[in-house]
């Protein structure tokens, strides 16, 4: 196994989920973590498990909608660690429903936090990434923008544009500079579905989650990996899914 001893990285959405497990898992392996959410009270008590547990983990409260908030996260990592090397972008939220349904302040929000709040951390880092001559962007994007579903296309919509965001990232990053690393997981057995208005949606995306889902540690494991690996080696994309057997 790959040591992560000296990385510093922050995390956005880090209060449960995705975020929480990639926390700790990479404090496990020897990083120093920065978490960041809405939660504030959530992400200090995590902080404080890591810390008891030998890790090195602080907080900063943040709302990816706000650009202001993410170059604070960044500036607060690099205050507290000297310097940030990895920005994991993974706060999303899903109030899916059918377009007919005509829901457009979910539609709004959405577009906010999963992609606005995505660029919010580029925004942020970038800079920051030039000046220190390295950096890493991992964004946790979904197998929803490769497959549209019935209900979720303003939630596929959203993560397909950050996938081109990435793409469009990687690209341009020809000095050796930046590195981007997109990770779309299918289900995962988290709280999403607790941002769906509609009942009957939300009770039948649990339900798919409870039968197909994954653990958040297994994308907590992808994002390690990608982060991991040398300078000089970019994983540009990982797709986290379980084996359906018929």
């Amino acid at each position: 196994m790959l040591s992560l001893n000296g990385k510093i990285v922050a995390i956005t959405g880090a209060s449960g989920g995705i975020g929480e497990a990639t926390a700790r898992l990479l404090a496990q392996r020897g990083a120093a973590v920065v978490l960041a959410a809405r939660r504030s009270e959530r992400i200090d008590a995590i902080a404080q498990d890591i810390r008891e547990k030998g890790g090195r983990a602080a907080t900063c409260v943040v709302d990816v909608t706000k650009a202001e908030d993410l170059r604070r996260l960044v500036s607060t990592t690099v205050e507290r660690y000297g310097r940030i090397d990895v920005l994991v972008n993974n706060a999303g939220i899903a109030p899916i429903s059918p377009l007919a349904d005509l829901d457009t302040e979910g539609w709004s929000a959405m577009i906010d936090v999963n992609l606005r709040g995505m660029l919010n951390g580029v925004a942020a880092a970038l800079p920051v990434f030039r000046e220190q001559g390295k950096g890493h962007l991992v964004s946790i994007v979904s197998v929803a923008g490769l497959s549209v579903s019935p209900s979720m296309a303003v939630y596929a919509a959203t993560k397909n544009a950050v996938r081109t965001v990435h793409e469009g990232l990687r690209t341009e990053s020809t000095d050796g500079v930046v590195r981007t690393t997109a990770i779309s997981p299918g289900y995962i057995r988290t709280d999403l579905a607790d941002s769906m208005a509609d009942p009957d949606l939300r009770h039948r995306t649990r339900e798919n989650m409870d039968a197909m889902g994954i653990p958040p540690a297994a994308v907590a494991r992808a994002v390690a990996f990608a982060v991991e690996q040398p300078d000089d080696v970019e994983i540009g994309e990982v797709n986290v899914r379980p084996t359906v057997q018929a």
